[in-house]
């Protein structure tokens, strides 16, 4: 593999949160980025996001970026929806020619502060549907375009949880996709190993989100109480998943826990 050719990524859940902070990342250190969420709009601001980042950096910011032209391609995405995945993969095959990474990203929460027992069987699915059939998906995807490309391989990571080792209260979906999600990790890790397909998991902790802004005013704790918990830049946590992303297929982070320092995850419960 020429290591001074463009490399070629899909994010999925790229319109908001950790993904968009990862397809900035990759934007403008030279990679392109195929763009996939279920709103376009917010597929186009985080890539012009991207080109404004690109255009600010300093002449020596971005070290390897430098000589190759990053492109990106916005693409409407269900993940929980096969065909829609199908096409995902057809365009950026179509436009980019080969993969060289996914970050399996896409997920949702669910409904919060619900009692399992009276969790809707409506909102389990739709959790199932996102996070964990949405990842085996694109997964499966990238694996068969990983393998029959030329040259072979490629990586793949996905985005896991805290809740991939220990669940917050009343989370039961997210729990259970999370914790399923690193069982698909260790398989692909071990089924991809012929054909130089390696996947890892970043599991990651109160990074400063959308979707964890309550953790600022308060998050329910396992006792019973609400309490605020810190939260950490997502600029951390795009650069650690680039850091995975750009390293030699010859060698793999299988399983790296990126956090906010203070958050209660050693000893929750």
């Amino acid at each position: 593999m020429n290591a001074h050719r463009t490399k070629i990524a899909i994010v999925t859940g790229a319109g908001s949160g950790i993904g968009r902070a990862v397809a900035v990342e990759l934007l403008r250190t030279g990679w392109s980025v195929t763009l996939a969420g279920r709103r376009a709009e917010r597929l186009e601001e985080t890539a012009a996001l991207a080109r404004t980042a690109l255009a600010d950096a300093s002449p020596g910011a971005v070290g390897e970026a430098a000589g190759k032209e990053s492109t990106s391609l916005c693409v409407r995405t269900d993940v929980s929806r096969p065909e829609e995945v199908a096409a995902l993969f057809g365009a950026t095959r179509n436009r980019f020619g080969r993969l060289d990474l996914l970050f399996n990203n896409a997920g949702t929460f669910g409904p919060g502060g619900v009692p399992f027992e009276d969790l809707p069987y409506d909102a389990w699915r739709h959790v199932v549907g996102t996070n964990l059939d949405g990842a085996f998906l694109c997964a499966q995807a990238a694996y068969r375009q990983m393998k029959e490309q030329d040259p072979q391989g490629g990586r793949i990571i996905n985005n896991g949880s805290i809740s991939a080792h220990t669940p917050r209260p009343r989370s039961a979906a997210y729990t259970a996709t999370k914790h399923a999600l690193t069982g698909l990790t260790k398989s692909l890790s071990l089924d991809g190993r012929p054909y130089r397909i390696v996947c890892g998991q970043i599991d990651i902790g109160n990074a400063a989100t959308d979707m964890t802004s309550r953790m600022t005013t308060g998050a329910l704790q396992a006792n019973g109480e609400v309490a605020a918990e810190p939260v950490m830049d997502v600029g951390d946590v795009a650069r650690t998943v680039r850091h995975m992303a750009e390293l030699p297929l010859e060698a793999n982070v299988q399983f790296a826990t990126v956090l906010a320092s203070g958050m209660p995850y050693v000893g929750r419960g």
